[in-house]
């Protein structure tokens, strides 16, 4: 017999990254300035990114599992890749971050790839463009979410379920 697991892995990424968007977005720095949100920010990051890759490879072995409307499964995983991306991107702002401090500097002796690195890390980390990724993100893993819900309980669950079938064109 084989169990479908995606519920078990897929609740902690959300709920991770959606704080993470909110901690990121509304300016929590400025009403609260001894916490060291950066740190806070990083470990959400990368525990979300790191639970929404494993709920996206239990939702491929879950897809074929189900026998639900194939355009809603689709578009189902079409938000959560789009979340993954958007996350990922951020995360990658991040680490590129650690690493033009930690190395570019003083081990890599390419200036051009030091250049492209930095630059890369200087885009996804602006905090206004970040705060958008992150705000696009959230709109992402909620959509995500709110299909995975109609998927599993159908469109009496939540009120925004029927209109966001129509605005997606998905009929059931």
């Amino acid at each position: 017999m084989i169990y479908n697991i995606h519920p078990i892995f897929v609740h902690f990424p959300i709920a991770l990254l959606f704080i993470y968007s909110f901690i990121k977005v509304l300016p929590f720095e400025k009403y609260f300035q001894k916490v060291s949100w950066k740190h806070i920010e990083i470990l959400l990051l990368t525990i979300g990114v790191t639970g929404a890759f494993i709920a996206s490879s239990t939702g491929e072995s879950a897809e074929h599992q189900i026998t639900v409307n194939r355009q809603l499964v689709e578009m189902h995983s079409t938000f959560a890749s789009i979340s993954i991306i958007l996350f990922c991107a951020l995360l990658l702002g991040e680490l590129l971050s650690f690493i033009t401090i930690s190395f570019v500097p003083t081990k890599l002796n390419l200036p051009k790839f030091n250049n492209l690195l930095i630059f890369i890390q200087k885009i996804l980390t602006n905090k206004i463009f970040s705060k958008i990724i992150a705000f696009l993100g959230l709109i992402a893993i909620s959509v995500t979410g709110l299909l995975g819900g109609i998927i599993v309980y159908g469109v009496l669950a939540d009120p925004i379920a029927v209109p966001l079938l129509s605005l997606l064109k998905i009929t059931l």
